[in-house]
C-alpha cells in the first residue's frame, strides 16, 4: 500500500486535502470560541470577525499526512521537525499577542537554528558565484540564516490579500514537488505534496469562505516560509555536489531558486528599499506592496491573485529556460523583467488616476 501511495504520489495530496478539510471546520469553531480573530481595521478590507489562524490547520494536515507515508525518516529528521513545530508556535503566538518585531526574529532564529545548526540543511555552496565554490562552517551557517530570515519574512510580507500567499506557496511546491520526484529525493517530494493538499484546502476556504473565512495568520505563513527555505537548500544543494542525474542538473540553481520565488522577493527587496528612501523603517508596515498595487488599478482580491500567480508562472518558466545559464545572465533576466513589469503597473496606475496629464 505505501508503495501504491509513492508511485501514485498525487494520492499523498489529496490525503492531506481530506485531513485539512475535515480539520478546518474545527480550527474556526475554536478560533471564534477563543477570540483568536481578526477585527476590521484600515489596513483590512474584510467585514465580521475572522479567524486567523489557518496555519494551525495546515501545520497538523501536513504533519500527519507526512508521518503516514514517511514515518521513517521521522527519526532521521527529528530537528527539521523540532523546527516546522517551534517556527509554527512562534506566528501562533504573533497571531494571538501580537510579538514585537525583534522578538519575532529571535523566534524565527531559533527556529532556523534547528533547521541550519542541528539538521545541518544549509547553503555549503555558492556554484561559483562571486568566483566562489564551497564556503566555511561559520560563512555558510549566516549566509543560510540571512536567506532563512529572508524568505521567511518576504512571504509573511506578501501575505496581504485573499489567495495570495497559498495560491503562490502551491506553485512553489509544485515546482520543488516535481523536481525532488524526478531526482529521487521521495521524502522531500512527499513532505512537499503534502504541503499543496494542505494549501489547497486553506486556498478554497480563505477565497471562497463566507461564515467560514480564515486567514492564514502568521502561524501558516511563517511555516510556509520556512518549509520554502528548507526546500531551496536542499535543491541548491543537490545541484552543487552534483548528486541529480545529469539530465536533471542545474547549474545555476541558486538563480533558479530566486527567479521561482521572485514575486515575494523582488517586492520584499523593492519596498525596503522605498521606505529606506523615504527615511521610514523597513519594518514599518504601509500599502506599497505589488497587491495593494495591482488593487489601485480596480482589480478585485481574487483578480489581483490571478494576476500574480500568472506571473509567478511566466518567471517559473524562466527560470526552467535559464536553468543552466549564466547565473548572473539569469538573475539580471530575472530582476529586468520583473522591474519592466513594476515599471508599467505604475504607469497603468498613473494614468488611472491622473487620465492623460500623467503623461505631460
Amino acid at each position: 500500500m505505501h508503495t501504491f501511495f509513492i508511485e501514485h504520489s498525487y494520492l499523498i495530496g489529496l490525503v492531506s486535502f481530506a485531513l485539512g478539510w475535515i480539520g478546518m471546520p474545527v480550527v474556526i469553531r475554536i478560533a471564534k470560541a477563543k477570540g483568536f480573530v481578526v477585527r476590521p481595521n484600515k489596513r483590512m478590507s474584510h467585514t465580521g470577525e475572522v479567524p486567523n489562524i489557518g496555519g494551525l490547520n495546515i501545520y497538523f494536515s501536513v504533519m500527519l499526512s507526512y508521518l503516514l507515508f514517511d514515518y521513517s525518516q521521522i527519526a532521521h529528521n527529528q530537528f527539521f521537525m523540532i523546527g516546522i513545530a517551534a517556527i509554527m508556535a512562534v506566528g501562533f503566538v504573533d497571531d494571538v499577542l501580537v510579538l514585537t518585531p525583534l522578538s519575532k526574529l529571535l523566534g524565527e532564529t531559533l527556529a532556523g537554528v534547528a533547521l541550519i545548526g542541528f539538521s545541518d540543511l544549509r547553503i555549503t555552496h555558492l556554484h561559483g558565484l562571486f568566483g566562489i565554490e564551497q564556503i566555511g562552517v561559520i560563512p555558510s551557517y549566516l549566509l543560510s540564516l540571512f536567506i532563512l530570515v529572508a524568505i521567511i519574512n518576504a512571504i509573511n510580507l506578501i501575505d496581504g490579500i485573499d489567495g495570495l500567499a497559498s495560491g503562490l506557496g502551491i506553485l512553489y511546491c509544485l515546482f520543488f514537488a516535481i523536481y525532488f520526484h524526478l531526482v529521487g529525493s521521495t521524502s522531500w517530494s512527499i513532505l512537499a505534496i503534502c504541503m499543496i493538499g494542505a494549501l489547497a484546502v486553506f486556498f478554497i476556504f480563505n477565497v471562497f469562505g463566507r461564515r467560514e473565512k480564515i486567514f492564514m495568520g502568521d502561524s501558516g505563513s511563517l511555516l510556509l516560509g520556512y518549509l520554502l527555505t528548507a526546500f531551496v537548500f536542499r535543491f541548491c544543494e543537490q545541484n552543487a555536489y552534483h548528486v541529480v542525474p545529469e539530465i536533471y542538473h542545474m547549474s545555476a540553481a541558486p538563480a533558479v531558486a530566486i527567479c521561482v520565488l521572485t514575486v515575494p522577493v523582488f517586492d520584499t527587496i523593492r519596498v525596503s528599499l522605498t521606505r529606506i528612501k523615504h527615511h521610514c523603517s523597513p519594518f514599518k508596515p504601509d500599502k506599497n506592496h505589488i497587491h495593494h498595487l495591482l488593487l489601485r488599478t480596480g482589480l478585485n482580491h481574487i483578480q489581483t491573485t490571478c494576476v500574480l500567480l500568472s506571473v509567478s508562472v511566466v518567471f517559473i518558466g524562466l527560470a526552467i529556460l535559464g536553468r543552466n545559464w549564466n547565473m548572473w545572465l539569469l538573475l539580471f533576466a530575472d530582476f529586468a523583467l520583473a522591474t519592466v513589469m513594476t515599471l508599467i503597473l505604475w504607469r497603468v496606475i498613473n494614468k488611472k488616476l491622473y487620465g492623460n496629464n500623467a503623461n505631460d
